[in-house]
């Protein structure tokens, strides 16, 4: 089969960039799999070519994760529901499923995710290797509901990786970037299918931000948007319910994807056509944002769509630390001002024990910072980054940022024993492209 796989490779360059556009490249091949056995004759045939390989999903990440000049493996062809054990409620799924279709399989079965953030595009595989979170302070990010894994190492070995089989690869490999292996399915703890109630109202970001603890330990998820150059918020709770759905789908469609991607992408383009009126965007769009209540599956409330192309930032900080930093964060904004015309999110993770996971261990606050896709975002996002490692913050693997891993080591508890790790698991750097060399010290 290599043999043929080789003669299938052809002599000339395939053109990849992700969704926002800030990243691309050109690289000799990219393979399509569509079983395990496919993935393992490519990681034998790189071997046997001395090429490196990173894997995508959908692409959703803003950082270089995925940039290579060698071979790509994308997994969207990889794709499906393997089982389900609904008196365990687990579900295993292939790697390349998209989160949006996970959930549609999963509630066929009566069943649901537990937790999930506001973007279902992601591959599951994508999501979990980047350490992808929703909100909700008894809530780790999507990673923490692994219960196991395969992956396809770089000697071409498949290893069954869960608490009880290979545990320390089970515990790095859940948050590892693509750098340990090529996981090709994950068994995930579920739920049965459950509504949620989502509220979205508006506030004042002192009271706010001063009533955090509260807010948090009284809705099953929380999360706030701060609108620079202005001091309110829009509250956005979400909280388990009995009640009917109260959802029409032609409305939800006319709001979510008409109205607000339309209206924001009109927003964009005015402040970038009249930079002047930057300030009076954001103020208007702290008083014109959908205050809705709305009932449906956990599912349907997670998921926003989002046309808007954009880059983003985003860092976890220990929630101790939230106060203080948020109110910087807005003081830095008014006294610089920077030409930003979006919103500042702010969402909160229970802590865990992944090695690369950003929440490891430390109950935690990410805050978000973005910039329209062709706006200028560098000192903007240079001096929030200072201010966020001032409070030991740790990158969002999948956003922009520009840590190294002399910052790295020193926030992250079990880096040493995750460099020791991959070492053993990959030796030729078979994973590794330049970005992620230069920021493990490879």
């Amino acid at each position: 089969m290599i043999d043929t796989m080789l003669k299938s490779i052809r002599p000339k360059t395939y053109n990849w960039s992700n969704w926002a556009g800030n990243v691309s490249c050109s690289c000799e091949q990219i393979f399509y799999p569509h079983t395990e056995a496919q993935i393992v004759e490519i990681v034998q045939l790189a071997a046997q070519m001395g090429k490196k390989i990173r894997v995508v999903g959908e692409g959703h990440s803003f950082s270089n994760l995925v940039q290579t000049d060698a071979f790509m493996v994308s997994l969207r062809a990889y794709n499906g529901l393997l089982a389900v054990d609904k008196d365990n409620k687990t579900a295993t799924i292939k790697a390349g499923t998209s989160i949006k279709k996970a959930n549609a399989m999963l509630f066929e079965q009566g069943l649901a995710m537990i937790n999930l953030g506001d973007i279902d595009v992601q591959s599951v595989a994508g999501a979990t290797a980047t350490g992808t979170h929703g909100t909700g302070l008894s809530f780790g990010n999507v990673s923490s509901e692994m219960v196991s894994f395969r992956i396809v190492t770089a000697d071409a070995q498949i290893l069954n990786c869960s608490a009880r089989e290979n545990a320390v690869l089970f515990e790095a490999g859940r948050v590892a970037l693509g750098l340990l292996g090529i996981i090709t399915q994950i068994t995930f703890r579920v739920d049965e299918a459950y509504k949620l109630e989502y509220i979205s109202s508006s506030a004042d970001f002192s009271e706010t931000v001063q009533n955090i603890e509260q807010l948090n330990h009284k809705n099953r998820n929380f999360e706030f948007y701060y609108f620079p150059y202005s001091d309110k918020v829009q509250l956005k709770k979400s909280n388990k319910t009995d009640k009917a759905v109260r959802y029409n789908k032609f409305l939800a469609y006319i709001n979510d994807v008409i109205i607000e991607n339309v209206a924001m992408q009109t927003i964009c383009s005015i402040a970038m056509r009249f930079p002047t009126w930057f300030k009076g965007v954001n103020r208007f769009m702290a008083n014109n944002f959908t205050k809705e209540t709305k009932i449906n599956y956990s599912h349907q409330i997670y998921a926003t769509v989002r046309n808007v192309k954009f880059k983003e930032m985003e860092y976890n900080i220990p929630i101790e630390h939230f106060e203080k930093c948020i109110k910087a964060l807005k003081e830095l904004i008014e006294e610089k001002e920077y030409y930003i015309f979006f919103p500042v999110e702010c969402r909160f993770v229970k802590a865990d024990n992944i090695w690369l996971s950003p929440a490891y261990q430390r109950d935690s606050a990410y805050i978000a910072v973005h910039a329209y896709s062709t706006a200028p975002h560098q000192p903007y996002f240079d001096d929030v980054e200072a201010l966020f490692c001032s409070f030991q913050g740790r990158p969002h693997w999948g956003k922009m940022h520009t840590r190294k891993a002399n910052y790295l080591a020193n926030v992250y508890p079990k880096w040493q024993d995750f460099l020791d790790l991959r070492a053993q698991y990959d030796p030729n750097c078979m994973f590794v492209n330049p970005y992620l060399s230069h920021m493990f010290g490879l």
